[in-house]
């Protein structure tokens, strides 16, 4: 089989290898721009197209998709080299960018330009949710930013919706009591690797089951803006953990402490809540196992915190550099 890879992030490369390993061959790969990041901020290629670049693939890097849009040039760029792969899908992995009616037609072998030699099996994406849960672009923090027990990942069928076709392999895992987006994120690559090359083989072999999304138990996964790193210490103790834990790596957690921000990476709620009723944010101890921290209700153990400019540390380490005294009130 012959496809058509569009993907950006780590998430993706761990796909595109699983397709890779798998001798299914890559005719082109479509990724992100190169962006600036670190303290240079220099140009940095998408771990997509540094994988892509390693193995002799082609690469489009289109800033948009629409022929009628910003860049028609990179749409009109694109869609020849589409045409040209010839491929007999279209896998998508958290790509960043909306697939035009264009592309949902010419991957289903309809449309000027569509190839009449391939199997058309159209466009398949890997999200990382058990759909309809959790459509959009963050299920995996906002799955456990909500406390869900499970998740898992969904191969369907792409439409013109908002990851809203019909699945075709669904598989669950449990999410550990005290995972965070990054870890849960690895495990879910893996998944979809493994799942979307078993798509695609039993797809050459015959044509996929396709069960509609329920139209009960929808919803959406909005993207993660850095405003929600800020703690509400008014929020009780279970949502912040649940928080730290959803917001680690990105954006983290902060508080602000003298006038500078300090973020908790790893906190959880303590079982038994204050016999006072402190100022939410408020140290009440800060000792080798962790700093507690009143919350609007009950009390955050935070275990793994950072200074401006310092490195994530265990509370002990943390507070050998950087004491904290009862009494203390974070912002």
């Amino acid at each position: 089989m012959r496809i058509v890879f569009a993907g950006t992030p780590e998430f993706a490369r761990v796909a595109l290898e699983a397709l890779d390993a798998a001798g299914i061959e890559i005719a082109l790969v479509l990724t992100q721009p190169d962006r600036p990041a670190g303290r240079g901020m220099k140009l940095q290629a998408s771990p997509v197209k540094a994988h892509a670049l390693a193995r002799n693939w082609p690469v489009a890097q289109p800033r948009s998709l629409r022929l009628d849009g910003k860049y028609p040039e990179d749409a009109a760029t694109a869609r020849e080299a589409l045409v040209a792969a010839r491929a007999d899908a279209m896998v998508v992995a958290a790509y960043g960018l909306i697939l035009p009616q264009w592309v949902l037609d010419l991957m289903a072998g309809q449309g000027e330009g569509a190839p009449a030699d391939t199997q058309a099996l159209g466009c398949l994406n890997i999200h990382a949710s058990l759909l309809p849960r959790w459509r959009g672009a963050a299920p995996i923090h906002r799955a456990i930013e909500a406390g869900d027990a499970e998740t898992g990942v969904t191969i369907m069928q792409m439409d013109a919706g908002l990851d809203t076709g019909d699945m075709l392999l669904r598989e669950s895992l449990p999410i550990g009591s005290d995972e965070s987006t990054g870890q849960l994120h690895d495990r879910l690559a893996a998944m979809g690797g493994r799942l979307i090359v078993q798509a695609l083989l039993q797809a050459d072999a015959g044509p996929l089951p396709r069960t509609p999304q329920p139209a009960e138990g929808v919803t959406y996964a909005h993207k993660i803006e850095k405003a929600e790193a800020r703690i509400d210490w008014a929020l009780d103790a279970d949502t912040l953990a649940r928080r730290v834990r959803a917001f680690d790596p990105f954006p983290g957690a902060v508080a602000e402490l003298d006038g500078q921000p300090l973020k908790i990476w790893a906190a959880h709620a303590l079982p038994q809540a204050c016999n006072a009723s402190p100022t939410p944010g408020t140290v009440l101890r800060a000792e080798a196992d962790g700093v507690a921290i009143a919350a609007g209700s009950g009390t955050l153990m935070a275990t793994q915190l950072q200074r401006a400019g310092g490195k994530r540390l265990a509370a002990a380490d943390f507070l050998r550099g950087a004491p904290l005294t009862a009494g203390t009130v974070l912002a």
